[in-house]
């Protein structure tokens, strides 16, 4: 490089020009590459013929004039800094409140001021999801269709594969400045809303048959008359839940754009506040709805073509932006997987929510998913939309040039998301601790009277959402290197993760405890046993 040093600089050290907007970057990012008219294309010529033609006194003529004008404008600085020292510039003021670009500066106390409010209403949208789900395992239909069970974490996990996957694409968009135009803010919308509808149709029904085939392996034996009713069950939710959802996503975005909220701090909780309890009720109400008419052999089918018949509709509005139909080509994998991935907690789910030792599992299941779910989808969006904003789909800013980063960067530096990640961990303990006393307050007799069962808790919901922040910042940073969108490919996976992480821990929790007061009151009757007669 004919010794020229190259440095890529930090985003505080920079200031993006006008003219390479980092709306138009990440619009380049996700349309291919940048195309360049003919009008622009340089055409190279010999380095010999033009530079050969230069001599010492044409260069010193050229640069000399120049150079002086420099000089006596940097004197000119150097005076009045002198001039100035000391005294206050008065009638002078500089507040930064928006960047051109559309960033919104953000401090600790921001960053806490919009998350907690989200979180707080996010858990209690879960606990109320907790108590609905409680009740619901005792209607007829999830006592004679177990895998029912089975489907609600897959289901429930749609919002974070669906949802909150959309919530970061509208929000790194909103962010970047893609929907400030009217007429470009329809086409994004429209096609998104789109694409989740295909998606939530395809995915709830795999999330039909993952559970039936898990529930033949567990069981040895597969029901054939109930995998009609569990089918239209699953998909009817899922459609059902994501329309309703992605309306209520793009309302809270495009509403947080005109308040001057930074949209990746509220629209994912927001998501999972109603998420739950708009996916259990449905799927409640559905599954028993069929259930009712099991005598009818024409309806169920009837149902499942019906909403397969709409999407080749879905797809041509999604035709309209390519960005989401390259997502729609090639972005199954990660939503499928996830969908696995939630299965898998839906399995443990249906083995353990009606044994003694485990009263009270199907409370606290949709809060400590659904929490870890929330605090590493706003991390990750977070990170995509920093990304966005200040590097090109491929390259990786140089402070974050490494895949496995040590973990003290991901939660101890002054880097911006490693604050943001530092906020997140700290709501942990106080967030499940308020919704440990609500739910003891609702439902007391089904709270484990333990302090050792809250020491485990707390412990457990640390542990999975300090393994899902970490995991975070080495996914997107993974995906962004692979010129992939961290908002599409990194939220499934890692919500899907959570709903894993969150029910294996559950279930030692409640396992530990029952063994410890089981030795408890083991020791007990032994004492009474040897004492005096």
């Amino acid at each position: 490089m004919d010794g020229t040093e190259t440095r890529q600089r930090r985003p505080e050290e920079l200031v993006l020009p006008h003219t390479l907007s980092p709306g138009r970057l990440s619009a380049a990012s996700e349309d291919g590459p940048l195309s360049v008219s003919e009008s622009h294309v340089v055409v190279l010529k010999p380095p010999g013929s033009e530079l050969s033609r230069e001599t010492a006194l044409s260069i010193g003529l050229q640069v000399i004039v120049p150079f002086l004008f420099a000089g006596l404008g940097l004197s000119g600085a150097g005076v009045l800094l002198n001039y100035f020292q000391g005294q206050k510039l008065r009638g002078f003021s500089c507040e930064l409140t928006r960047s051109p670009h559309g960033v919104f500066p953000e401090t600790i106390f921001t960053i806490i001021c919009q998350i907690v409010v989200p979180i707080l209403l996010s858990g209690l949208g879960m606990l109320t999801a907790g108590l609905v789900m409680n009740t619901i395992q005792h209607w007829p239909v999830f006592v004679e269709v177990k895998d029912l069970l089975t489907l609600v974490p897959p289901l429930v996990g749609l919002k974070g594969n669906l949802e909150m996957t959309l919530a970061s694409r509208l929000s790194t968009a909103a962010n970047t400045g893609q929907i400030d135009d009217p007429q470009e803010q329809h086409r994004v919308i429209s096609s998104n809303l789109a694409l989740i509808q295909v998606q939530a149709t395809v995915v709830g029904l795999l999330a039909a048959v993952a559970a039936l085939l898990l529930g033949a392996v567990s069981r040895e034996e597969l029901d054939f008359a109930k995998v009609e009713l569990l089918c239209a069950s699953s998909v009817i939710t899922a459609f059902l839940a994501a329309f309703a959802l992605g309306m209520l996503m793009v309302c809270i975005v495009i509403g947080a754009r005109k308040f001057g909220v930074n949209p990746d701090n509220i629209a994912t909780p927001i998501a999972a506040s109603l998420g739950d309890l708009i996916t259990l009720s449905i799927l409640a109400f559905v599954s028993s709805f069929f259930y009712k008419h099991r005598e009818n052999r024409y309806l169920t089918p009837l149902v499942c073509i019906g909403f397969m018949a709409l999407i080749p509709m879905w797809v041509l509005i999604a035709k309209q932006n390519p960005p989401i139909m390259k997502i729609l080509k090639f972005g199954w994998f990660p939503i499928i997987l996830a969908m696995v991935i939630s299965s898998f907690g839906g399995l443990i789910l249906n083995k353990t929510i009606s044994k003694q030792q485990y009263q009270g599992m199907a409370i606290f299941t949709p809060i400590i998913c659904g929490v870890g779910g929330n605090l590493v989808a706003i991390q990750t969006s977070r990170i995509s939309t920093y990304l966005h904003m200040w590097s090109t789909p491929g390259v990786l800013p140089l402070w974050m040039k490494q895949f496995w980063p040590n973990p003290c960067s991901t939660f101890c530096t002054s880097e911006i998301n490693s604050i943001s990640a530092r906020v997140l961990l700290f709501l942990v303990v106080p967030g499940h601790l308020i919704f440990f006393y609500i739910i003891y307050l609702v439902e007391g007799h089904l709270v484990p009277n333990s302090k050792i069962f809250v020491v485990f808790y707390l412990l457990a919901s640390l542990i999975q959402v300090t393994i899902l922040l970490y995991l975070a910042e080495v996914m997107v940073r993974l995906t962004w290197h692979q010129a992939l969108d961290p908002d599409n490919h990194c939220i499934p996976y890692l919500t899907g993760l959570g709903d894993l992480l969150g029910t294996g821990l559950l279930t030692l929790c409640f396992l530990i405890n029952w063994l410890l007061r089981s030795e408890a009151e083991l020791d007990g009757i032994s004492e009474a046993a040897s004492g005096p007669p």
